[in-house]
C-alpha cells in the first residue's frame, strides 16, 4: 500500500499582528497618560557668615519697607512709583554714578518692591548695587545686624 505523502510547510508564527498590537497599546498608554507637572525646587538660601564690612563713606541707602514705600538715606518717599524712587536717587546722588548703593528690604517687603527697587537703580546708571542681609548676633539669637553684600 502506497500513501500519498503530503508535504507538510514549516509552521512559523507571523508576528507582525502582534507587533502592530503592542504598538497600538504603546500609543494608547502613552496619550492617555497624565503627567505630573509639579516641580520641586531646593532651594538653599544664603546666609550672611562673613565680617561685618566697613561702612561706606559714601554710599546711598534705599529701604523697602514691608508695605512696598522706598525711603533713600532716611528720607521716606512720597509715593511708592519707580519714576519717583529714580529721581529721588537722582537728587541724592548728584549726578555721581559711581556711589555704591545699598538696598535693604523688609524680609516681609513683596518682591515685586524689591525687584522694582533693583530696576529703578539699574536705570539710574548706578553699577554697584550691595543688599544688605542679616545674621544672627553670636550672643543674643533673635536680634541681627545688617551685613552689606
Amino acid at each position: 500500500m502506497k500513501f500519498k505523502r503530503t508535504n507538510r510547510e514549516e509552521l512559523a508564527i507571523n508576528i507582525t499582528p502582534l507587533i502592530d498590537v503592542v504598538f497600538l497599546l504603546l500609543i494608547f498608554f502613552m496619550v492617555t497618560t497624565t503627567f505630573s507637572r509639579e516641580t520641586r525646587l531646593l532651594v538653599n538660601l544664603p546666609e550672611a557668615n562673613a565680617d561685618l564690612a566697613a561702612a561706606q563713606p559714601q554710599q546711598i541707602e534705599v529701604l523697602v519697607t514691608r508695605e512696598g514705600n522706598f525711603s533713600i538715606n532716611g528720607r521716606t518717599l512720597v509715593n511708592s512709583r519707580m519714576a519717583t524712587l529714580m529721581s529721588g536717587l537722582e537728587i541724592e546722588s548728584g549726578g555721581d554714578l559711581d556711589l555704591p548703593v545699598l538696598l535693604i528690604a523688609d524680609a516681609e517687603a513683596t518682591h515685586q518692591s524689591v525687584v522694582t527697587a533693583m530696576d529703578a537703580i539699574g536705570q539710574s546708571g548706578f553699577q554697584r548695587l550691595n543688599i544688605a542681609t542679616q545674621r544672627p548676633v553670636e550672643n543674643d539669637p533673635n536680634s541681627t545686624q545688617l551685613n552689606p553684600n
